[in-house]
């Protein structure tokens, strides 16, 4: 069974930096691409970054390029969220999910396995 959990969420003040680690099992990592997703309250879910474990290709939303980065950890199985100079705006929960595209892709309709969800609010 593919299995995610995404944690290292909190509540943090405008300029502080989190980090969510991704945890991933059930499957071969290589043959994945991992995005980091978020969902603001009555906003749709938006792609903030995506990975490519076999080539290390990455992507990112303009709306994040410069202050957040994705990084894999291949020994812990792990993807990492950066996310430096935060801002009211990013308050979501922030999930990351598994595409077997092996390009980045930012789309959450490509992504079929989630994790649950973490919550991450910046306070002004």
């Amino acid at each position: 069974e593919m299995l995610l959990v995404e944690s290292g969420g909190g509540l943090v003040q405008a300029g502080e930096s989190l980090r969510l680690p991704c945890a991933a099992s059930g499957f071969t990592f290589d043959d994945y691409a991992i995005g980091w997703f978020r969902q603001a309250p009555g906003k749709e879910r938006e792609g903030v970054s995506c990975l490519v474990l076999s080539t290390g290709r990455t992507m990112y939303a303009d709306s994040v390029k410069g202050r957040f980065t994705i990084s894999s950890d291949n020994a812990k199985n792990t993807v990492y969220l950066q996310m430096n100079s935060l801002k009211p705006e990013d308050t979501a929960v922030y999930y990351c999910a598994l595409t077997p595209i092996s390009i980045e892709v930012m789309d959450p309709g490509d992504f079929g396995s989630w994790g649950q969800g973490t919550q991450v609010t910046v306070s002004s």
